[in-house]
């Protein structure tokens, strides 16, 4: 059953309240032994309503969330989103001191969080910081002195009518702020990236009708819920379509695999080191994944001969490609199920409707089809800013609303977009100018490589050349002049890496991004 929806006109509050009335029976949300049907998430996300204005949340306040993907996360961030506050995401990696920065920079009132997780007590490090502006830390789970406990914070709500909780969404506007999201940060301090509720819910319908996300499937959320992938095109799209959110809080290949086969998962999305992932896994076979229908992944770029084992070894009948920014809600642009094979594989799609996006020179001209150039999107997928930061929001977005995305892609003469690489990560090496994201797939391409990141490295003679880190596939090894000569008979000469070094795994955010800078400095240590 559906209905059309003017979505840019709606507000998330709206968007569950519609999911209620459309699919009440149908399972919502399912962590652990914890089940909510639609409207039993409706229900739940106006408890917390009401315990947010009891505890003082006006709208256009800034409510905080530091946790592992849970369904507390989730009915947190509804509850707040419909007093009318906004949702701040805090990366489940950060250090005391970086969540500091976030919750001082933001403003937030409130931080709901751990007591303990992967080995830290989240509550007790914040507690040590200097935050004069929160006035409130809550436990999504475990203990500390300085929270109050999950249970307790709704039973404020009991004050509280629903009425008044059902005025106060109601008051929700569609240009209202719903979310603050912060940039990695790997070029200095992290920028809080503003958007609004009605851009979102346009912007991950029409994702959701191109990758082919419907009522009742079975969406296994492994991306973090504090990145768009988790949040935007995890849990919200799920309400906005119908489709069962099961989080995952931390991304481990066996109990993964196991849970696919014990949840009968149909749609799984990742960046493509999550199937490189799984493919490598030594005991894959012992897990029937035969109920996995979809595959949604993006980055930089990905491996076509990875697309190629997703379907014929995983069992993905439909993998689609989509690619966006932060800053761009998350999308720009997204493969269609209709898509040819060759397509998905090798593009990241069209521009989604009602927005404009070109490939542009260093001079902001646009260049001719097929050749690389900066991205450049305008439209209503477009952040409001960065908080507090006008300077750096005319960086990005100039004066006729173009945002300028860093990075680098050739369209073809459809429209469809195939990226390169980032601006920052190319590098020029006797005059050729290299991408890195290129080179690393036909790495990929060796028989004995699982995994691999360039980056350039200084060069006496030829200015910068290229150093690949590369991960064996399990049970093999490598060499590194052995994997040098392979790649000077299957790679240009100028995209051939001067130095190899094997390791054991990539270091990566907790979105499964290389942390190219780690890398950088380790060739530093290396090289001298």
């Amino acid at each position: 059953m559906t209905e059309s929806v003017d979505w840019e006109r709606m507000t998330i509050p709206g968007t569950l309240a519609r999911a209620a009335r459309l699919w009440p029976e149908t399972s919502a949300l399912e962590d652990g032994d914890v089940r909510f049907t639609f409207a039993e998430l409706a229900f739940a996300a106006e408890e917390a309503t009401r315990a947010f204005i009891a505890s003082g949340v006006e709208k256009g306040d800034r409510v905080a969330i530091w946790a592992p993907n849970g369904w507390r996360w989730e009915v947190a961030a509804l509850g707040l989103q419909s007093a009318g506050a906004v949702l701040v995401t805090l990366n489940t990696r950060f250090k005391a001191t970086e969540a500091a920065y976030v919750l001082e920079k933001s403003g937030a009132k409130l931080l709901f969080t751990m007591g303990d997780f992967l080995g830290m007590n989240y509550a007790d490090a914040v507690a040590e910081q200097d935050l004069p502006a929160l006035e409130g830390t809550i436990l999504i789970e475990g203990e500390s002195a300085a929270g109050v406990a999950w249970e307790d914070f709704i039973a404020r709500g009991a004050d509280v009518t629903v009425d008044a909780a059902r005025d106060r969404a109601a008051e929700v506007k569609p240009e209202d702020l719903s979310d603050f999201i912060f940039t990695s940060g790997t070029t200095g301090n992290p920028k809080a990236v503003t958007t609004a509720h009605g851009q979102n819910l346009k912007v991950f319908d029409v994702w959701g009708r191109c990758v082919g996300l419907r009522a009742g499937d079975r969406y296994l959320i492994i991306m973090p819920f504090f990145h768009s992938f988790g949040y935007k095109s995890g849990w919200l799209a799920c309400i906005i379509h119908g489709a069962t959110a099961l989080p995952e809080p931390v991304f481990d290949v066996g109990p993964v695999l196991e849970r696919i086969q014990r949840e009968q998962i149909t749609v799984m999305p990742g960046s493509p080191t999550i199937y490189q992932s799984m493919l490598t896994f030594p005991e894959r076979d012992k897990f029937d994944t035969s109920s996995l229908r979809l595959a949604v992944t993006g980055g930089a770029a990905v491996p076509v001969e990875l697309v190629h084992r997703m379907r014929s070894e995983l069992g993905f009948r439909d993998v689609i490609t989509a690619y966006g920014l932060t800053e761009s809600s998350g999308t720009v642009s997204a493969c269609q199920l209709g898509d040819d094979d060759e397509t998905i594989a090798t593009t990241c799609g069209k521009p989604i409707p009602d927005t404009e996006t070109k490939c542009v020179d260093a001079n902001g001209k646009e260049v001719p089809r097929g050749e690389p150039g900066e991205v450049w999107t305008r439209g209503y997928h477009v952040m409001k800013g960065y908080w507090g930061d006008p300077e750096a929001t005319a960086d990005a977005i100039d004066a006729d609303g173009w945002l300028h995305t860093g990075d680098i892609a050739v369209m073809d003469e459809r429209g469809y977009l195939r990226i390169t690489d980032r601006i920052k990560d190319m590098f020029i090496m006797g005059g050729f100018n290299v991408y890195p994201a290129e080179v690393e797939n036909l790495l990929f391409q060796h028989e004995g490589i699982a995994a691999a990141a360039v980056i350039g490295v200084p060069d006496e003679r030829m200015g910068e050349v290229g150093m690949a880190f590369v991960v064996p596939v399990p049970g093999t090894s490598l060499d590194s002049d052995a994997v040098i000569a392979w790649s000077r008979e299957h790679m240009a000469n100028y995209k051939v890496p001067r130095h190899v070094e094997v390791v054991d795994e990539l270091p990566s955010n907790a979105s499964g991004k290389v942390l190219k800078f780690e890398l950088r400095e380790r060739a530093k240590q290396l090289l001298g």
